[in-house]
């Protein structure tokens, strides 16, 4: 059936019948990029091209951090499709942050991975971030701090510390990306966090973490024994 128009399927089996009967958990990634496609292109429906899609940047991960230049040079695709993209995942991105932010405990390490790697990963520059929580490790807000490579000293302990006190914090979580992909800590990185520790403790404020993210994989300082 991928020669054939989606609206010519079974209404058991279009993508879009599917999600609203089963779910939108029901369906495969390729089902889910077709939705979002919207049409395929001569001879080739909007799942078939789903899977071209996958196929040709390996996994889901790899096709949403691809580049412009990478995404507008497939058929059937272009830059109103890769704005729709990134528009989409950044509407994702702030639901997770909203959801965060009504009060629930960070009771899962792997949740605030999660998050993270989101936020985080594919980014073509490196950003430092900031996750403030208060006394029962709740979020109370998440800031990006710089922007750019972080030995180039654009993350400054004080504004850390007064950035904290400002809102009345009683610990942080600190993360960076690796736009390399590779999520291994540099010196730099550990020598800047050794630097954010002991500033705020002066204020009694811990530092329970900090994640370096790369492309599809990520280092927690806490778990190497290093904070």
């Amino acid at each position: 059936m991928d020669g054939k128009s989606i609206a010519q399927w079974p209404a058991s089996e279009r993508p879009r019948e599917r999600l609203l009967k089963q779910g939108p958990e029901a369906l495969s990634d390729a089902e889910l990029l077709a939705i979002f496609l919207r049409t395929g292109v001569p001879g080739t429906s909007a799942v078939a091209l789903a899977r071209q899609l996958l196929d040709e940047f390996g996994d889901l991960g790899h096709l949403l951090n691809a580049s412009k230049q990478q995404f507008c040079a497939i058929r059937g695709l272009g830059e109103a499709k890769y704005v729709q993209l990134h528009a989409t995942l950044e509407l994702a991105r702030r639901y997770l942050a909203v959801q965060w932010q009504r009060g629930e405990p960070l009771t899962s390490p792997q949740a605030v991975r999660d998050y993270l790697r989101h936020r985080l990963q594919g980014l073509e520059e490196e950003r430092f971030m900031l996750l403030l929580l208060d006394s029962q490790h709740r979020v109370l807000q998440t800031i990006e701090l710089s922007r750019g490579t972080i030995d180039a000293a654009q993350v400054y302990p004080r504004e850390v510390v007064k950035t904290a006190l400002k809102a009345n914090a009683a610990a942080v979580i600190l993360a960076h990306n690796h736009p390399s992909g590779v999520a291994e800590p540099s010196q730099a990185d550990r020598h800047i966090t050794g630097r954010i520790q002991q500033a705020l403790a002066l204020v009694d404020v811990s530092v329970l973490d900090h994640l370096v993210v790369g492309r599809g994989q990520s280092c927690s300082f806490a778990e190497r024994g290093w904070l």
